[in-house]
């Protein structure tokens, strides 16, 4: 298969822990890749047609040094770019310390501007330590450190008793590790709208099945973004449904096809893409990720 976008990952962190093996990979122009359900069906993922890469990190600073070669090779790329603030609380075993991972957040805004770097605090936890509000200050800490870096913050509440491995390893931390209640999510939605009146943040949810009141329900990968920053890509835009751009910032043509990923889950909104990770690959031990094994 030869896929207009690429996600690099929804299953491992590539930029953090692979980031040598994807641009060897892209030099070759094609990976395998191995269905996580059934090892026996594979697939082979040809980058020939392939307009944008849409990353998933917590630590892309690896990557940084392969950005002007990615460029080079005519592939658009944007970052979902996971910042969240569990030092505390030892959910997040492998990742660096926070001031490292802000400073790397500001050195790739800085690199390819705010609107391809995607802030996501995800997923909201509670624990004896991390209560709704000492989420909620942690966010608006963040926030203030990014508020140039970012035009977009995504959020998405832990699913818990859904991925029974997950239940499992958190129930050994005896933290008080729990799921946000229906009425702790709109609470917890409705203050963090009204702190974004200072920040001017674009709000959303990820597959959140949940209506919140001034926070949309996001496409992570995304065929308005992928216009609004690379819209003057004639093949990129024909796979969108969408007339190239002159000027940039331009998604005047949003929502004119149905491109939703099927293989996602209902509330989710992005468009089909081609996902080329394995699960059990990363190195962060993150004790709620559902691809942690």
């Amino acid at each position: 298969m030869a896929p207009v976008i690429v996600s690099a990952s929804r299953a491992t962190d590539i930029p953090a822990f692979h980031a040598d093996w994807f641009m060897s990979r892209l030099r070759a122009g094609y990976v395998e890749w191995r269905n996580p359900f059934n090892s026996r069906q594979r697939q082979y993922v040809s980058f020939r047609k392939t307009r944008a890469v849409v990353f998933w990190s917590k630590n892309p600073a690896p990557l940084l040094a392969c950005l002007s070669e990615i460029e080079a090779m005519g592939i658009n790329y944007l970052f979902q770019f996971t910042l969240n603030d569990y030092e505390a609380d030892g959910l997040e075993p492998g990742v660096p310390p926070l001031r490292e991972r802000v400073e790397t957040f500001r050195r790739l805004a800085a690199r390819i501007g705010p609107e391809r770097v995607v802030w996501r605090f995800d997923p909201l936890v509670l624990t004896s330590r991390a209560t709704p509000e000492a989420l909620l200050a942690r966010i608006c800490a963040l926030a203030e450190a990014l508020r140039k870096c970012t035009r977009k913050l995504v959020i998405s509440f832990a699913d818990i008793e859904r991925y029974r491995s997950v239940s499992r390893r958190l129930s050994r931390i005896g933290a008080g590790v729990r799921e946000f209640t229906p009425v702790e999510m709109a609470s917890f939605a409705s203050q963090l709208v009204e702190r974004n009146r200072s920040w001017g943040f674009e709000l959303a949810s990820c597959a959140e099945e949940a209506v919140l009141e001034g926070i949309a329900p996001n496409r992570c990968i995304d065929d308005r973004s992928l216009a609004r920053c690379f819209g003057n890509d004639a093949e990129l835009m024909a796979f969108l449904g969408r007339s190239p751009s002159l000027f940039p910032g331009d998604d005047s043509d949003a929502g004119t096809v149905a491109l939703k990923d099927q293989g996602q889950r209902k509330a989710c909104g992005c468009i089909v893409s081609k996902d080329i990770g394995a699960y059990g690959t990363c190195g962060h031990g993150c004790l709620y990720c559902y691809a942690c094994r």
